[in-house]
């Protein structure tokens, strides 16, 4: 089977891999000359995407890239605990969730990718109607052309309400936790940091905003200093930065009406960008689940078919989780303090009977 894969991000270059696995002649294409994306940007994976990772031969590359966060921390502004719980596992897990930069994650793929036999061509815009090929998939993002051309009666992705901006800090300030994944719900949005090994501070600035600024690479850290004002660790953690990494708009995405046709199917954000921690792992998945059913279908439309009745029902699940955390992150003051009465109080009760289900995925052989 000969087959042709849009984008050599996350999701392209884990298909590259699980294709050439199962015996597929792949050729990915990549627009951009360096598909590993925004430098200083970082991803979490969780454990269902490590494993899916285990399976294709890369997990040991993962996690020596990244590092492992075991806890989630979410902070009310004014300092106060709301809740603590494992990280994007069951609690009784001992793999934990890995942190690193989107960067190493593309980069470890796609050197598998060419280990397990796949071209990779980047700087180099293809027409997915000109491709000739058994299957093609479209894996090249929430912008994809591969959709349009499947559907171009399907919307152009809408902002979300959020604007991130992220960056690194020198040295943690005194009296924040050393380690975790934490959330301060602020004023304006989410402030997200990260305590990294080497006492470093990793951190995003998801900023709430119903306009979307009109250049956020021109926010800067005094512009977030004034912005995050009244939370005291966010003002700290900025005070330390180094400077800004990356800085993107957030986007959202009606559901895709059609995924697939005989030969050409959608992975990843291209088909469903679900947000909530999962975005990597849940296009890990794809690639995997997808060269499953190539397997147990020969005929590739068939494989189609059932790839997007397997997939679809975990994608929509995920997809109204991230609705109710983007609602979070944006909602007003008074949406806060009931947050602050309520959480402690039911957060780690409710979390993994909320999230678990995520967390179970099983790659099979």
């Amino acid at each position: 089977m000969r087959a042709v894969v849009i984008g050599a991000g996350v999701a392209g270059s884990a298909c590259a891999i699980a294709l050439a696995r199962i015996g597929a002649d792949v050729t990915v294409h990549e627009a951009y000359a360096d598909p590993a994306g925004p430098v200083g940007s970082y991803v979490s994976v969780a454990v269902n995407g490590l494993r899916v990772l285990d399976a294709l031969g890369c997990l040991p590359a993962v996690q020596h890239a990244g590092f492992p966060v075991a806890r989630q921390r979410m902070w009310s502004g004014s300092g106060k605990l709301l809740g603590d719980v494992a990280r994007n596992r069951r609690p009784g897990d001992d793999l934990h969730s890995v942190t690193l930069l989107r960067a190493d994650l593309v980069s470890v793929l796609r050197a598998q990718a060419l280990r397990d036999g796949a071209t990779i061509r980047t700087g180099q815009r293809v027409d997915p109607r000109t491709v000739t090929a058994d299957l093609v998939v479209g894996a090249d993002g929430i912008w994809s052309a591969t959709r349009r051309i499947l559907d171009p009666a399907a919307t152009a992705p809408a902002y979300s309400g959020l604007c991130m901006v992220s960056g690194v800090s020198d040295q943690a300030p005194p009296g924040l936790p050393a380690d975790g994944f934490n959330w301060i719900f602020a004023r304006k949005g989410v402030f997200i940091y990260l305590p990294a090994p080497d006492g470093s501070v990793w951190w995003t600035a998801q900023i709430a905003s119903a306009e979307p600024p009109p250049d956020p690479a021109a926010i800067g850290v005094p512009e977030l200093l004034e912005l995050y004002r009244t939370e005291p660790a966010a003002t700290a953690i900025l005070r330390a930065a180094a400077g800004v990494r990356a800085a993107n708009l957030g986007h959202l995405l009606k559901p895709v009406a059609r995924r697939h046709d005989a030969s050409t199917v959608l992975i990843g954000d291209a088909s469903h960008p679900v947000g909530a921690g999962q975005g990597a792992s849940i296009a890990m998945e794809d690639a995997l689940v997808l060269a499953r059913q190539l397997t147990a279908n020969p005929a590739v439309p068939a494989a189609l078919a059932a790839f997007d009745r397997e997939r679809q029902p975990r994608a929509g699940k995920l997809a109204k989780m991230e609705t109710r955390n983007r609602d979070a992150k944006v909602s007003g003051p008074v949406t806060a303090r009931i947050r602050e009465v309520i959480m402690p109080h039911v957060f780690g009760r409710v979390f993994e009977q909320a999230t678990g289900w995520l967390y179970d995925f099983d790659p099979a052989p």
